[in-house]
């Protein structure tokens, strides 16, 4: 359940931040009401997956994710342009996930 409770955290701020690139500069109240209310419940979502999931190995999956999922949205949604050493960049942030992520240490205890 922590994961999944991750997962919507991972979704809810992509979405703020992709809303936030919608609002031309805070100038669109749609977006803005999105940026605001989809960072909130992101770290609700975050905060309750944290109560039995350790911060660091955590924090780094959600900022990866989020970082790649912006990325995308970014692409698809606003046509911004791929280039290959964003893509290898991207490539390098999952890989130090995972490195991260070898020794174990994702719950808690």
């Amino acid at each position: 359940m922590p994961f999944v409770l991750l997962a919507f955290a991972i979704a809810f701020e992509v979405t703020a931040t992709l809303a936030m690139r919608a609002s031309d500069g805070f100038t669109k109240a749609g977006p803005i009401a999105i940026v605001v209310a989809g960072y909130l419940i992101s770290f609700v979502f975050m905060a309750r997956a944290l109560t039995s999931l350790n911060v660091g190995p955590v924090y780094a999956i959600w900022s990866a994710l989020g970082t790649i999922g912006a990325f995308a949205g970014g692409v698809l949604l606003f046509d911004e342009p791929v280039k290959p050493v964003a893509i290898a960049g991207a490539v390098i942030i999952v890989v130090g996930v995972i490195v991260m992520n070898l020794g174990g240490g994702v719950h808690q205890g």
